[in-house]
């Protein structure tokens, strides 16, 4: 494998979840990394994206997206489908036109049909319209893979599509307005236990089923295929197995030390009915297996927020910044 070190490279949504962790990663292995927050890059702009993937860098992570959970995705549509394609868009011109070596866009389970067999196979994606709440958004997902073959096509630009999991770990998301469902949950669970309540509320009915893949997990897989992955042909980057949401609510309960009831809101959306992928296709072409089981990625993310919120508690917000501890960089 070859080293990260003296490379070049752009993660675009750098200073998100997932973009955190991958740029410590690759600073970590050596890499010249630039990942501007969006006030910084606005790759909405299309002059914004030239300036930013102007110079040649070696490999471009395009993470940068409009994403949030359901009732995020429910309560924009248009929003989440229209900066998400824009962005993209603009990140594909520019980068050809930039003379990037390599384009590694980061895709989504939500791209894939609401119904096809599970796991799901990466020559499915075309086979049916995405779950309804993330069809935008999936849809906007997909036509850039539709897009990234083209360039490669027409203008011999290198570009690789993984397709992720649902996330989580470590830096994750925990505003309940915007928040995926394991954060949610950390969170839910933690503010019952602190208030004493004996009941925490679960969007949906319980019985549809996900799969979850590590944060640190999906960091080593789009380093992989930043360096071994050659084509546009998707490929999907998660961890086995799938788990339903009643006895995800269950599992994260017993480790955040929850010891009340789960009361599950039926009127509220399920989303898709089961979700999980096959990733047969990452470990042949490079050699990627996720290698941390869902019980011990929940404990360290829930240990993790378990800290940062002693620290908002202890430092609030507005708090003189000499007086506040500096949380520590993502781990990769």
């Amino acid at each position: 494998m070859r080293t990260w070190s003296g490379r070049r490279v752009v993660v675009t949504g750098g200073t998100g979840f997932l973009g955190r962790h991958l740029v410590a990663g690759l600073r970590a292995a050596g890499a010249t990394v630039d990942a501007p927050s969006s006030r910084e890059c606005d790759l909405r702009d299309e002059a914004a994206a030239r300036r930013l993937l102007a110079d040649s860098p070696d490999v471009v992570f395009h993470l940068a997206a409009r994403v949030g959970g359901i009732g995020a995705n429910r309560a924009h549509p248009a929003t989440f489908f229209r900066d998400t394609l824009a962005m993209g868009l603009n990140v594909l011109e520019a980068a050809r036109s930039g003379g990037a070596r390599k384009l590694v866009q980061v895709g989504t389970v939500c791209s894939y049909p609401k119904v096809i067999p599970v796991p799901f196979r990466e020559e499915d994606l075309w086979n049916g319209f995405p779950e309804e709440t993330n069809a935008p958004y999936g849809i906007a997902k997909r036509a850039l893979i539709a897009g990234s073959m083209a360039y490669a096509a027409e203008f011999g630009l290198q570009t690789v599509n993984v397709l992720l999991l649902n996330l989580y770990g470590e830096g994750d998301n925990f505003d309940p307005a915007s928040s995926h469902v394991v954060p949610a949950l950390i969170r839910k669970c933690l503010e019952a236990e602190d208030a004493g309540r004996d009941a925490v509320e679960v969007w949906g009915d319980g019985t549809a089923t996900r799969g979850f893949l590590y944060v640190r997990d999906a960091v080593e897989g789009l380093m992989l295929a930043g360096e071994r992955a050659v084509d546009p042909t998707p490929v999907n980057l998660g961890a086995p197995g799938e788990i339903a949401i009643r006895d995800l609510a269950r599992q994260i309960g017993e480790l955040a030390g929850f010891r009340g009831r789960f009361l599950f809101d039926p009127s509220q959306p399920n989303g898709q009915p089961r979700r999980s992928l096959d990733c047969t296709r990452a470990e042949q072409q490079f050699s990627f297996t996720a290698r941390t089981p869902l019980r011990e990625g929940l404990r360290r993310t829930i240990e993790w927020y378990r800290t940062e919120r002693e620290r908002e508690r202890l430092f609030p917000a507005g708090a003189d910044a000499t007086d506040r501890p500096t949380a520590s960089a993502p781990r990769s």
